[in-house]
C-alpha cells in the first residue's frame, strides 16, 4: 500500500476545532477519503450544568455512528477526542486508530479514554507528557500548522490592521478571558508584575486578548504582539504556541505539554514553572525588543509533514490489519 492509496476512513469527532478541519484537509489532499461525523451539540460546552453537551447528545452519536458504517465501505475508524473512542470500539469490524487532544487523558474524559485504549490498533498523542499520563505505548504526534498561513510579516503594518498602538508593547492572550483551563488570573498578574518591573504604565504593555477571531486574521495579531503568553494549566501540543512560533513571536509559556519541546532552541522565548519564572521570562522577551527564530524551529510540524505520518500510521494499521485476517 503506498500514500496515495486510496484509504476511506470514517472519523469521529466532538468538534470541528481548527486543527481538525486541518486535518482533514492535509489527508483529503494526500488522497484518503474522509467522512466526518460530529457529536451532536457541538456549539454546547460539554459538561455546562443545564444548558451545555451532556449524556443525551453522547447517546444519539451511537445510532448514527452504526448507520453510517452499515452505509459506507470504510477501511478504519479514526476516534478523534477520547470520548468518541467507545463509538468505534464497540465495532469490532474495522482497525481503530485513536486520536488524543490533550484534556482527554485527565479526569472523567481521561477514564473514559483509558478503558477504551487497549482496543485500540494505534494511538497518537500530543506530547510525552500526555503518554506518560495515558500510561501505554502511542505515537507522539502533534497537530500540524499552516505555514503559508502563519508566516512573518512587518508589525507596524500588523498594528494598524488590527488597531493598537505600534509604539506600545502588546502581551497577546490569544483566548478568551473566561475560559478557565487557560488561566487568565495568572496572564494578568504576570504582565502587571512584569510592568512593575519594567517601571512601565497600563498603556505603555498592554495585555490583548481576542476570542472568536477569524482564524485567517489571528497571524495578523500575532505580527503585532511582542510576546505571546500562555498561562495554561495543562495542555498537549498548543497550537497557539506552534502558530506564535512560525511568525517569529516570541512565547513565554508555562511548563505544559510539548511547549518545553517546542521553545528549545527558540530565542527570545522562555518556559517558566513558577509565576515569578514567567515574571522573569516576559521581561527578558520584552527587553529584547526583538523577534524570535521560531520558523525554523516549527517546520517539522507543518502539516505537509505531520499528514504523511498519519498516513504512515494508517497504512500500518490496515498492513497489520490483512496479516491477521490471512492468519
Amino acid at each position: 500500500m503506498t500514500a496515495t492509496s486510496n484509504i476511506q476512513v470514517l472519523h469521529l469527532v466532538t468538534s470541528e476545532e481548527i486543527f481538525f478541519t486541518q486535518q482533514i484537509d492535509t489527508l483529503e489532499r494526500k488522497g484518503v477519503d474522509t467522512t466526518v461525523l460530529v457529536v451532536p451539540g457541538a456549539d454546547q460546552i460539554d459538561g455546562d450544568m443545564g444548558s451545555g453537551r451532556g449524556v443525551a447528545e453522547y447517546l444519539q452519536f451511537l445510532p448514527k455512528v452504526r448507520q453510517e458504517l452499515r452505509s459506507g465501505d470504510y477501511d478504519l475508524i479514526h476516534a478523534n477526542y477520547g470520548l468518541t473512542a467507545p463509538y468505534a470500539i464497540t465495532q469490532f469490524r474495522l482497525p481503530v486508530v485513536l486520536t488524543l487532544w490533550g484534556s482527554d487523558v485527565v479526569g472523567f474524559d481521561g477514564a473514559v479514554t483509558k478503558a477504551c485504549a487497549w482496543r485500540c490498533d494505534a494511538i497518537t498523542v500530543r506530547s510525552e507528557e500526555m503518554r506518560d499520563l495515558l500510561g501505554r505505548d502511542a505515537h507522539i504526534l502533534p497537530s500540524g500548522i499552516d505555514l503559508e498561513r502563519f508566516e512573518p510579516m512587518d508589525r507596524r503594518e500588523a498594528c494598524e490592521r488590527v488597531g493598537w498602538d505600534p509604539d506600545r508593547k502588546h502581551v497577546l492572550f490569544p483566548y478568551s478571558p473566561d475560559y478557565e483551563r487557560k488561566n487568565y488570573p495568572l496572564a494578568k498578574r504576570v504582565t502587571e508584575r512584569t510592568r512593575d518591573r519594567l517601571e512601565a504604565t497600563d498603556d505603555e504593555i498592554e495585555l490583548q486578548t481576542i476570542s472568536g477571531v477569524p482564524h485567517e486574521r489571528v497571524p495578523i495579531f500575532m505580527n503585532a504582539a511582542d510576546a505571546l503568553l500562555l498561562t495554561s494549566r495543562h495542555e498537549g501540543s498548543p497550537n497557539t504556541v506552534k502558530e506564535a512560533m512560525a511568525c517569529n513571536l516570541p512565547v513565554v509559556s508555562t511548563d505544559v505539554g510539548d511547549v518545553r519541546t517546542r521553545l528549545r532552541d527558540v530565542s527570545p522565548s522562555g518556559v517558566g514553572t513558577t509565576e515569578d519564572e514567567l515574571v522573569d521570562e516576559l521581561v527578558a522577551v520584552l527587553e529584547s525588543e526583538s523577534r524570535s527564530n521560531g520558523r525554523d524551529a516549527v517546520r517539522e510540524v507543518s502539516w505537509d509533514r505531520i499528514g504523511d505520518r498519519i498516513l504512515d500510521i494508517y497504512e500500518s494499521v490496515l498492513s497489520a490489519d490483512e496479516s491477521e485476517v490471512a492468519g
